[in-house]
């Protein structure tokens, strides 16, 4: 079983690379619906609608055109790499709207900024080419 260090990920935007990327979540969700008949033992059900959230972290940089992008409301399309960018690594690719934004600054900490997007249609998983 093959094993990659979180250093190896990679978030694009657009094609764009996000700078100072500290940590992605995908998650993916299916809704389903019972269709248990009476006199049934046990319950049965159907594959219904499915979505994908992200969440993003980065260091805040407000030079990077990457960042930039990743604005409330903005509807984009998005590239996650958990491998890198390699040809053969894996991607997990689709569009989808920035939901929120947040901005995190400490007294003695860098500044970070946590973005959350809400996928529209499905999420491609592939490999890069």
């Amino acid at each position: 079983m093959a094993t990659h260090h979180g250093k190896e990920g990679v978030m694009t935007v657009g094609g764009s690379t996000i700078g100072n990327l500290t940590g992605f979540t995908v998650d993916t969700t299916h809704d389903v619906v019972e269709d248990t008949a009476l006199g049934d033992s046990m319950k049965s059900f159907l594959a219904g609608r499915g979505t994908f959230t992200a969440s993003v972290d980065m260091n805040y940089d407000e030079t990077d055109s990457g960042q930039g992008a990743l604005v409330q409301g903005a509807s984009l399309t998005f590239a996650f790499l958990p491998e890198g960018n390699d040809s053969g690594d894996q991607k997990l690719s689709g569009s989808g709207i920035i939901t929120g934004m947040s901005v995190g600054v400490s007294l003695d900490g860098v500044s970070t900024r946590t973005v959350s997007i809400q996928g529209s249609g499905g999420l491609t998983i592939g490999t890069v080419a």
